[in-house]
């Protein structure tokens, strides 16, 4: 069973395109949904549509506050791009050479990404040699 996975992990890994679709993400129990799509110079960007805890104690939405760009920070925290310029390596059969934005904390990391089996992406986001793993669960 664990080898067959395995085989449809690499299967999903020889593909950039099969990267495309919706996925959702747990970050410390605030639940979001992530949109991967591809731009027309053939890199890859994920944005999230859906957030669980989108709303304030007021009842208006929230915003990326943290953002370290000035001018994003009154982007819907359901509308944040949290990675643009994605590129696939046939090579390697991984995604690499851009950043993931974590709102959560305001930062921009270098990512790594593959998926682990047909339906889970790692995301492996490095800054100054540290690492921290990301995972990703298709759902379309």
């Amino acid at each position: 069973m664990t080898f067959s996975l395995t085989a449809f992990a690499q299967d999903m890994n020889s593909n950039g395109d099969n990267i495309i679709g919706e996925y959702t993400s747990d970050r410390g129990g605030s639940l979001s949904k992530i949109r991967v799509t591809k731009a027309e110079d053939g890199t890859y960007s994920a944005q999230v549509y859906w957030v669980e805890n989108a709303l304030d104690k007021n009842g208006n939405k929230r915003k990326d506050v943290k953002n370290p760009d000035k001018s994003l920070r009154n982007v819907d925290i359901d509308q944040v791009v949290l990675i643009s310029g994605l590129k696939y390596d046939a090579k390697d059969k991984e995604w690499s050479g851009a950043d993931i934005y974590d709102p959560t904390m305001g930062m921009k990391v270098s990512v790594d990404v593959e998926f682990i089996s047909p339906t889970r992406l790692k995301l492996f986001g490095n800054i100054l040699g540290i690492g921290k793993k990301v995972y990703w669960d298709k759902i379309k």
